[in-house]
């Protein structure tokens, strides 16, 4: 087949099988902690709006991908953020483009997946338990969504500052309540899932109860955590770079950590090379994403293999 297969944003969510981006972004993740990924950091072009972000990657026996993705303020909504763009994937031999894809889509469903996969490797509860959701914007439905998916057992709660757009959110997950706010939310769960855009903390350490854990995916532009959380915490991150790398490229909750303090890739505990809670389930720790190109060459490998079974998309000469 000749051309570019090219998705637009219904038919790359579509293409996104929720079980199979959560076990392709396990895999991911584990070449990331064992080296079988080349991926440089992060970078991008800052614009009065907001910033370009540029993310390329290789993963082994996944495949060769870029994203150009735009993360702009949202002007009649304060504190909301756009992200457009695309995810191209290469043929890796030859370096023929071979399909072009929604960044917005599928940024939501693999940032969704690791946030799920650090949860269900560092739980203390079998099932994740009691779940809360803060935060009502596109990632926050994005998690709903994909844990409506592969674990619809879990007791959910979603928490935001607009209760009807958190009711909206929470209708994505059958069964889940919305809380009367963040701290209701978190005071009573056994995982956190934190989908804000947040400038400044909106989980205090104080709320959390022993045994936590913690999936933080926002806070593109400032802290998403207090301090008191990740002084108690142990840390997990996709990469090392989230906690030696300054944003955008790491973490705003990661920057200057006490000398010779611990964080361990989360991949290294999925392929059983760390023990992660290490069976202390009155443990807190935090999974700290920022976001790693090796997630989204997993993912659109999934869209396209997805899409080439199901006859979705058009072939585009380039």
């Amino acid at each position: 087949m000749s051309g570019v297969l090219v998705l637009d944003s219904r038919q790359t969510a579509a293409a996104l099988e929720p079980a199979a981006v959560l076990d392709a972004v396990g895999r991911a993740l584990v070449a990331v902690a064992r080296g079988e990924v080349s991926v440089p950091p992060r970078i991008a072009a800052l614009t009065p709006a907001g910033l370009l972000g540029a993310m390329p990657g290789y993963v082994t026996g996944l495949g060769l991908a870029a994203k150009l993705v735009t993360v702009t303020a949202d002007p009649e909504h304060p504190g909301r953020s756009f992200h457009r763009g695309f995810v191209v994937l290469f043929d890796e031999h030859d370096g023929r483009a071979l399909a072009l894809v929604d960044a917005e889509a599928l940024t939501g469903v693999r940032t969704a997946a690791s946030a799920t996969r650090s949860a269900l490797a560092l739980a203390a509860r079998p099932g994740l338990g009691r779940v809360a959701v803060v935060g009502t914007g596109a990632q926050a439905r994005a998690q709903l969504a994909l844990l409506a998916a592969v674990r619809p057992q879990a007791e959910v709660v979603v928490a935001g500052r607009d209760p009807v757009r958190a009711g909206e959110a929470a209708a994505l997950f059958p069964g889940a309540r919305v809380a009367a706010g963040v701290e209701d939310a978190v005071r009573t769960a056994d995982v956190v899932f934190c989908c804000t855009g947040a400038t400044a903390p909106v989980v205090r350490r104080e709320w959390l109860s022993p045994g936590v854990h913690v999936s933080s995916v926002g806070g593109s532009h400032g802290p998403e955590l207090d301090p008191g959380t990740v002084r108690d915490a142990a840390l997990f991150t996709e990469w090392t770079g989230a906690s030696a790398s300054p944003p955008p490229a790491g973490a705003h909750e990661l920057q200057d950590l006490p000398p010779g303090r611990h964080v361990t890739l989360l991949g290294s505990v999925l392929a059983g090379d760390h023990p992660g809670r290490d069976g202390d389930t009155g443990a807190l720790t935090v999974f700290k994403s920022t976001g790693h190109a090796a997630l989204d060459v997993a993912a659109v490998r999934v869209a396209y293999d997805v899409a080439l079974a199901r006859g979705l998309g058009a072939r585009v000469d380039l």
